[in-house]
């Protein structure tokens, strides 16, 4: 069974829909039948990098609300977070385009280690206050796990896997997904949002039972 996840790693949803999923799929009896692919998603793909900025400041200009709203809605996903045992220090975030951090997902994935390398993102973006969008801090991040950091550096510095982050984005798009994090188990069921775990694991058990169904009907 296959889940595609789309996502972006400055996505604070994202990362608490990744540890809400990950509960689901722990919980799941056929979870060693079940593959995992992380899709690239750009909430803002316009957005410039500048680490100078504040990121409650670029909210409120961004979604056109006061600065105390920008803060109120930060506390609550910091807060959310939480519960998920997640930790969110987010006036360190700092305001970067995930754009090159996407390229360096994609080609972790042909490594087999994209989840680890989403894992990795979110945490230094949204924990450790790091600039996603810059080289050293994703060739740091990619030798953290195992991957070389001479290749890494190789990939950051051209264009490669650029043709597999708009590929995503144009699957996003031509499934009319609209917002992230976003699941899609079997190309059948979907699941919008960071939504409870209990709402995963359903959504994997009607896949699961979708697939076998049609396994038998096709004997």
């Amino acid at each position: 069974m296959k889940v595609e996840i789309w996502s972006d790693v400055m996505c604070p949803f994202c990362y608490i829909g990744k540890r809400r999923f990950e509960s689901a799929l722990e919980n799941f009896e056929y979870n060693n039948e079940v593959e995992v692919t992380w899709r690239s998603f750009q909430l803002n793909p316009d957005m410039e990098t500048d680490p100078d900025a504040n990121i409650n400041e670029y909210l409120a200009e961004a979604k056109g609300w006061s600065l105390d709203q920008a803060r109120q809605m930060n506390k609550q996903v910091t807060d959310m977070a939480a519960d998920e045992g997640l930790e969110y220090n987010m006036e360190q975030a700092v305001v970067a385009n995930s754009y090159d951090a996407h390229r360096l997902v994609q080609f972790a994935k042909d490594r087999g280690k994209a989840d680890e390398t989403e894992e990795s993102l979110f945490k230094a973006y949204f924990t450790e206050g790091k600039n996603i969008a810059d080289h050293q801090t994703l060739i740091t991040l990619a030798e953290g796990i195992g991957i070389d950091p001479t290749e890494a550096k190789s990939i950051l510095e051209s264009d490669k896997y650029a043709n597999a982050v708009n590929h995503d984005i144009q699957l996003a798009q031509n499934i009319n997904i609209t917002g992230v994090p976003f699941f899609l188990f079997d190309r059948k069921f979907a699941v919008s949002g960071a939504r409870e775990t209990e709402v995963f694991l359903k959504a994997l058990k009607q896949s699961w039972n979708a697939k076998v169904q049609d396994q038998q009907e096709n004997e």
